[in-house]
């Protein structure tokens, strides 16, 4: 699997996402300021509810403008098994069930699933719960994490 062809496919999915948040940013701007919202009561908050929407609208726009601007500066390195796994690592992990998945640990805001192939890729971050137990770690290490009563475990099968 291509590291640089999994950013890519980030980076043109935050990129659309930006695109529909902004969408969204300037219809709640438009319906909040439309003259026929303008409260004729106290009761009437049609207008005061779609300002609030478009608040909330822009704050989501300019998180996603971050987690853009983040993954277009980074550069996955290759793994270095000094190091363990790092931010760019891609990783096989096994469950006990005997189930695999792929994982690409990069920067925040990029937390999605994508398709390398034919084989799905789960993007995370190094902040997320398994993404911080990674760290660190190499091929045949475990690696575990508290899910609410259950405790999951897994063994790094690969690193790249």
């Amino acid at each position: 699997m291509d590291k640089f062809l999994l950013q890519q496919q980030v980076l043109e999915r935050l990129a659309e996402d930006l695109r529909q948040a902004e969408e969204a940013v300037r219809a709640a701007h438009d319906t909040a300021t439309h003259e026929e919202n303008i409260a004729e009561n106290k009761y009437d908050t049609l207008g005061l509810e779609a300002a609030y929407l478009a608040t909330g609208q822009a704050r989501r726009a300019e998180a996603i403008r971050q987690a853009l601007a983040h993954w277009r500066q980074w550069r996955p390195r290759p793994y270095d098994a000094s190091q363990g796994i790092q931010l760019g690592a891609l990783v096989c992990l096994v469950d006990s069930d005997d189930r695999q998945q792929q994982l690409f640990l990069g920067p925040d805001g990029g937390s999605m699933k994508l398709l390398s192939g034919t084989q799905p890729v789960q993007v995370i971050s190094s902040e997320a719960p398994l993404g911080r137990a990674m760290l660190g770690k190499c091929e045949g290490d475990e690696v575990s994490i508290q899910l609410a009563p259950t405790r999951q475990q897994f063994e790094v099968l690969r690193v790249y």
